[in-house]
């Protein structure tokens, strides 16, 4: 071939992607998830103080105050399982959020874990107590406890709605 003759016609590939842009879940990040978390850790505590409040007008201040102890477990145990996602996601994944965020705390997976399960044990002689002392609905306190997921799944489907 001489300099002057053309170039042989390339193979044409696949045509570019021209649908809707990718989905939000596909580029979700570390630092997205701990927003997300962050978010409903503040929507379960609205919500959980709202609706405590609306009990406590409508049916007394013993089946507010059991609403309130779920709702506070639930806010709880949204931050604890976050806090379990940073120090596992730094220690598997070698993220950058988890790593300063394990640095900052200064404590060891070890140590975390076994703080979780003690929250855990806590959370649990919350509600026997809650429930031996307020002679409130039980059904509220159940309420409370679903608050947290509530939240969650609201959270997830913002974010699967982009």
């Amino acid at each position: 071939m001489s300099q002057n003759d053309p170039e042989p016609a390339q193979v044409a590939g696949p045509a570019p992607h021209s649908g809707p842009p990718d989905h939000p879940i596909v580029d979700f990040t570390f630092a997205d998830l701990t927003a997300l978390l962050q978010r409903a850790v503040r929507i379960t505590a609205v919500l959980g103080v709202a609706i405590a409040l609306g009990l406590w007008v409508r049916w007394g201040w013993p089946t507010a105050a059991l609403f309130a102890v779920g709702g506070a477990i639930s806010v709880g145990s949204i931050y604890e399982w976050g806090r379990l996602i940073r120090v596992f996601g730094a220690r598997l994944g070698g993220n950058e959020a988890g790593e300063g965020a394990q640095r900052r705390s200064g404590l060891g997976t070890g140590l975390v874990v076994g703080l979780f399960l003690v929250r855990l044990i806590l959370f649990g002689v919350a509600i026997y107590v809650s429930l031996k002392c307020f002679q409130g609905s039980p059904v509220a306190l159940l309420c409370g406890l679903g608050l947290g997921l509530a939240g969650l799944v609201w959270e997830a489907m913002r974010v699967l709605r982009g």
